[in-house]
């Protein structure tokens, strides 16, 4: 997977611009606030999933303009693809001079992973960080797991409704019972998933992790379903759980609650683990969704780094460069220095929404 143009237009501060990226390493360096991650999210938005920063289509529009448009060249193993992007109060996208239904229906054909300093709390934080960080990553393997995620989503909205309804009007219990049923299976279907995504990932993480420690420490990683006894399904927690969720008014079962649970040497890296162990776990998370990616696809992503190697010591640098060095990789920085001492590629300099070669 090779980006080879990228235009950008009326997109946050970049409002003329084109880049023609280096196949292999791309150094974007600058002072804050100058545009350094706006080119990384406009990258990352031709994988069909949403902005990395969690930002609203609107935000992403440049002040003076009612639209944004967006334009890359890029090649696959199999062909090369020209694609497009219109944020203009919606997303909409084409391919090939194919219009799609949104943007989303450039999920599965541009393979990329970000990996930004927000990333690095994904260990210590809520369980809401780890299910956001394995849901796009099946996305990008599985298009249709984002209908999934659509359509569970709404279950769970029509419940939350029913289950206030029901505190008031007792008759609507049977109206539950065949919600329930609905969203037992799609959130069933997304736990498979999940699980089998583990199951991919797992070896990948502990390999990294093992070389990042120094082959010193061992990473367990696993998915735990929340509220669910062992063998229990999902129909049948729902069901022991109605009436506690009627007095709530939400759902206390199902992929929405569940986690992903890391350990290091048998004890959880989000209640013990130091901060560096903690870095390590996300880093190796990170590196092994590229791993399983390439596995798949039989073809490296495009890495996108943000401004995460000042956060990383100089051995982490180290692995993260020799683990991707055969693929194309975006990295901000303020300060290129210590990046062009690893490595040799392309280097842009960034201010005010400008960019000049300075390889």
């Amino acid at each position: 997977m090779k980006l080879k143009r990228i235009t950008y237009g009326g997109f946050r501060n970049l409002e003329q611009l084109t880049v023609t990226p280096h196949e292999g390493v791309n150094i974007i360096y600058g002072e804050n606030a100058q545009g350094k991650t706006n080119i990384l999210e406009g990258i990352w938005l031709f994988s069909g999933l949403k902005s990395f920063r969690g930002a609203k289509d609107r935000e992403l529009v440049a002040f003076s303009k009612n639209r944004a448009k967006l334009a890359s060249v890029f090649e696959t193993s199999q062909r090369e693809n020209r694609a497009e992007i219109v944020i203009d109060g919606r997303r909409r996208a084409s391919l090939n001079g194919v219009e799609l239904n949104g943007a989303s229906g450039l999920i599965g054909k541009f393979g990329a992973v970000v990996f930004s300093p927000s990333f690095m709390s994904v260990v210590k934080e809520g369980p809401s960080e780890r299910r956001r960080f394995i849901d796009a990553a099946i996305c990008q393997l599985k298009p249709s797991y984002a209908v999934m995620l659509t359509q569970y989503k709404r279950l769970l909205v029509q419940r939350a409704a029913v289950l206030k309804d029901t505190q008031k009007n007792p008759s609507l219990y049977q109206m539950l019972e065949i919600i329930d049923e609905k969203a037992a299976f799609e959130g069933d279907r997304i736990t498979e998933e999940r699980v089998k995504y583990i199951q991919r990932l797992s070896p990948f993480v502990t390999d990294i992790y093992s070389g990042l420690s120094g082959g010193r420490e061992e990473i367990g990683f696993s998915y735990t379903a929340k509220n669910r006894s062992e063998g229990e399904t999902l129909l049948d927690a729902l069901a022991r759980l109605r009436s506690e969720d009627i007095m709530t008014g939400a759902t206390s079962a199902g992929p929405h609650r569940d986690d992903i649970d890391i350990k290091i040497n048998g004890v959880s890296a989000r209640t013990f683990g130091s901060q560096g162990q903690q870095r390590s776990c996300a880093l190796a998370m990170k590196l092994a969704e590229a791993s399983v990616i390439s596995s798949v696809r039989n073809e490296q992503p495009v890495m996108l780094l943000d401004d995460v190697m000042s956060e990383l010591d100089e051995s982490r640098q180290d692995y993260i460069l020799n683990h991707i060095k055969n693929g194309q990789v975006f990295i901000t920085c303020c300060d290129p220095a210590s990046v062009l001492r690893l490595c040799e590629g392309r280097t842009f300099r960034i201010k005010n929404g400008g960019v000049t070669d300075v390889s």
